[in-house]
């Protein structure tokens, strides 16, 4: 705040009725010859009904100020609320913070619980915006005065007892910024277990199938387990790993969400415990350059059932998550790693923000932050991307791709 602002009058005022064009233009028309200062506005629109509020330099001029804003109010059929007081806005600069909201739908006690959390730990909330309202309700909430991690901490609880899923993440530059997003691809990208697609074309699905589930809660040592569900493939045709390549489901907003990140100029990388074959025809549908993936060996035409080079493990995808960033020239801070299984919770826990996508108990009580509907772009919102932001620029890119051909 500026000393010349410090001690002055100032005159809020809030106006609040259905929105139509010229509202704010009206409101300012009507005082632009007074030549005052506007120390801060804010607008909002929820089903048509406008406030607009604004802080002004009154000095002595607050009557004739009250006066011109409510003949305003009147001649629009609005209400007018106005308040003197000095100074400019006072907010709380320090611990700063970004409390994402996600619910199929929102309830009034959710919320209840999260603001009162958010209260509880001495944190206030500055601005609340609605980021989408399908496939789910998202709200972020702008907070200051809080300590991150103890409002992650008690937020964690709160989405686990409320069943809301919530994600805490310091606001500011902080959130700003090109990002690498890595994503485990089985059961995260894409809606299979490739595995279990190998095994059907060798009649031992359901065997592998019990196998892969023990492994993803992590019952089971991964690499170990992998070897043995890569046995029982031993024989099958080279040519089986293309038409399981074409057989793979993207999980439902799988590619709005790589258009999205690769719009923001984001670098997207896949890891898989998977294949190489299948996870490069991902890959390169989608327009992915980076990705770590395990070998299949094959002789003759045939898998042999084993594997080639080192198992893409826990500690194989952590290890790749790091290799990407600093590729990128980006700091493990700037990094967003999703996945579901045991064999995701070193990357999620090296990277500066975990998502556990549909998982497993395990992983979402140890991850940052856990999405549990079905649509894989919801992750936008936890990076503060809103639904109309993401509309917009795909009508956008449809009006000027015509042009480009």
């Amino acid at each position: 705040m500026s000393a010349q602002h410090s001690e002055t009058q100032t005159l809020l005022a809030t106006l609040t009725g259905a929105d139509r064009p010229g509202v704010t233009s009206h409101l300012f028309s009507s005082l632009q010859d007074l030549d005052i200062a506007v120390l801060d506005v804010e607008q909002v629109v929820v089903r048509g009904q406008l406030t607009l509020a604004i802080l002004l330099a009154a000095g002595e001029q607050s009557g004739a100020l009250a006066a011109r804003v409510a003949k305003v109010a009147y001649d629009l059929g609005m209400t007018i609320s106005t308040s003197l007081g000095t100074g400019d806005t006072s907010r709380n600069r320090t611990g700063r913070a970004a409390v994402t909201a996600l619910g199929q739908p929102l309830t009034t006690a959710q919320v209840s619980a999260v603001t009162s959390t958010i209260a509880a730990t001495g944190a206030n909330i500055d601005r609340i915006r609605r980021l989408s309202r399908y496939p789910v309700t998202t709200f972020e909430f702008d907070v200051s005065g809080a300590d991150v991690s103890r409002l992650r901490r008690d937020l964690a609880a709160v989405s686990s007892k409320e069943g809301v899923d919530l994600a805490v993440s310091p606001s500011g530059l902080a959130r700003r910024g090109r990002r690498l997003v890595v994503l485990d691809v089985d059961s995260t990208l894409i809606q299979d277990e490739v595995i279990e697609l190998l095994a059907a074309h060798a009649g031992r699905a359901e065997e592998v199938h019990a196998v892969t589930e023990a492994a993803m809660r992590g019952e089971l040592d991964f690499a170990e387990s992998l070897r043995q569900r890569v046995a029982v493939l031993a024989g099958l045709p080279e040519s089986v790993l293309d038409e399981v390549a074409a057989a793979v489901r993207l999980t439902p907003g799988a590619r709005t969400l790589v258009r999205t990140l690769h719009r923001l100029g984001f670098t997207v990388a896949l890891v898989s415990g998977g294949f190489t074959p299948i996870v490069e025809s991902i890959a390169s549908d989608l327009g992915i350059r980076h990705l770590r993936a395990n070998e299949l060996e094959v002789r003759e035409g045939r898998l042999t059932g084993g594997l080639v080079g080192p198992v893409v493990d826990r500690a194989g995808k952590a290890a790749a998550l790091r290799e990407f960033a600093a590729t990128e020239g980006l700091p493990l801070s700037r990094t967003v790693a999703i996945g579901d299984g045991a064999n995701d919770l070193d990357m999620l826990q090296a990277a500066g923000l975990g998502v556990a996508f549909n998982a497993k108990p395990v992983v979402r009580s140890q991850a940052d932050t856990s999405v549990n509907v079905p649509y894989l772009d919801t992750v936008l919102f936890l990076l503060g991307i809103s639904r109309e932001e993401i509309e917009e620029a795909d009508r956008l890119d449809d009006a000027v791709l015509p042009l480009a051909k």
